[in-house]
């Protein structure tokens, strides 16, 4: 017989988006249950960049300074190279927040700390190695989840089911819930090069003819990614790996010494990039938040914080009707209504970046010269204030409104 546990709310996902709705659910008095089918956080993630809207959000759960005291590094500034312009594209420096910069902590690490402060509420549960496999529905509505763990089925009744798992969920599969493709020019190889003292501190983009790179400071190492066209890693491989050393080399000189270091292909992970978007993010008991609702492009790194931004408006609108019992769709819509302007933005920002500036990148083939936006933003230093704001803000940050019960 299955386990058959019952709550106000079942999260499937222990992501940045579950495991914040979670925490904000139970300290407010609600009965949660978050399923991960992971047995712990340990792997690769494809983001670990908190921005200030997500360390505003920790300031006003109380929890700043202990969140701070886990190992990070601060950013106040992205630097750039387009061709042979350097630029600075976002000083953070600016931003009415607690926090004016990007905190990069591995991502296995902020979410080991919500489960933390989650675990000192009561109403909070979480179940690792839990799969989601199906729903539970009755009358035409979802009543619950069905996972698969280690000790066989587990049947979880809830008064709302949250699918937060993600860009491949399967909540989203088994609702049915229509998903609007928008497709993308690019995938990403990710690996890691060692980092010495000496080398920049800053993370930074270079865009060169053909090649676009990214290397994020990690501390001890450097987080590459080295931007390909879409479908061309076959093609990559063919041509061997010294030639992608050599390229790598050629990207960051500064780091040339240590492109020996990718041995073979196998550390080397292709990130699929896609952009989507569910028409629908909810049915009867049942709300899409995060990549679940709407993976996004790798440009600007947000996406980890808009999933946390969803993650606080849901809290925010729908603790109300949970402590009461009854969620209905009209409650589900007004997350979705709340959520969905700023996803668009937000969405429509990178597939300009992505169509106009990266497909002309990676198709050039002749020396790139600077755009104009870009030409601005190396001069004029206030003109970087706007990006910063919308990779440090976003459209529409939210702010925790929800009670401790």
């Amino acid at each position: 017989m299955p386990e058959t546990p019952s709550v106000h709310c079942c999260i499937a996902g222990g992501g940045p988006a579950g495991m914040m709705l979670g925490l904000l659910l139970a300290r407010a008095g609600v009965s949660v249950l978050v399923l991960e089918k992971h047995p712990d956080f340990l792997r690769d993630f494809r983001g670990d960049t908190l921005h200030p809207s997500t360390l505003e959000i920790i300031h006003e759960l109380g929890l700043l300074e202990r969140f701070l005291r886990l190992p990070h590094q601060k950013v106040q500034r992205i630097n750039a190279r387009f061709g042979d312009l350097e630029f600075t594209l976002a000083d953070f420096s600016h931003l009415p927040t607690h926090c004016r910069y990007v905190a990069f902590m591995p991502q296995w690490d902020f979410l080991n700390f919500l489960v933390e402060v989650g675990s000192e509420y009561p109403a909070f549960h979480v179940r690792m190695s839990a799969e989601v496999t199906d729903l539970i529905e009755s009358g035409g509505s979802v009543v619950g989840l069905r996972a698969q763990t280690a000790t066989g089925r587990l049947d979880v009744r809830a008064a709302l089911v949250v699918g937060a798992d993600g860009r491949h969920s399967i909540v989203r599969k088994r609702a049915g819930l229509p998903v609007e493709e928008f497709g993308a020019p690019m995938d990403v190889l990710w690996f890691r090069m060692s980092r010495n003292p000496e080398d920049p501190v800053d993370p930074m983009g270079r865009f060169d003819t053909g090649r676009i790179f990214i290397m994020l400071n990690r501390g001890d190492y450097w987080q590459c990614g080295f931007v390909i066209a879409k479908g061309s890693l076959d093609e990559i491989r063919a041509r061997g790996l010294p030639l992608f050393r050599d390229r790598v080399a050629k990207l960051a000189p500064f780091a040339a010494d240590r492109v020996h270091e990718l041995q073979d292909w196998e550390p080397i992970k292709l990130l699929t990039v896609q952009v989507d978007r569910l028409r629908q993010w909810y049915k009867p008991g049942l709300l899409c938040i995060g990549d679940a609702a709407h993976a996004m492009s790798p440009v600007g790194g947000v996406g980890i914080n808009l999933a946390i931004q969803d993650a606080v408006a849901a809290a925010n609108l729908l603790v109300q009707p949970l402590r009461d019992g009854r969620v209905t769709e009209k409650d589900l819509a007004k997350v979705q209504a709340r959520r969905m302007w700023p996803t668009q933005l937000t969405q429509q920002a990178q597939l300009i970046v992505q169509n106009r500036v990266i497909r002309h990148v990676l198709d050039s083939k002749v020396p790139l010269s600077p755009p104009w936006v870009v030409q601005l933003l190396a001069r004029f230093p206030f003109l970087r204030r706007i990006p910063a704001r919308m990779i440090g803000l976003g459209v529409r940050p939210e702010h925790v409104r929800t009670p401790v019960g």
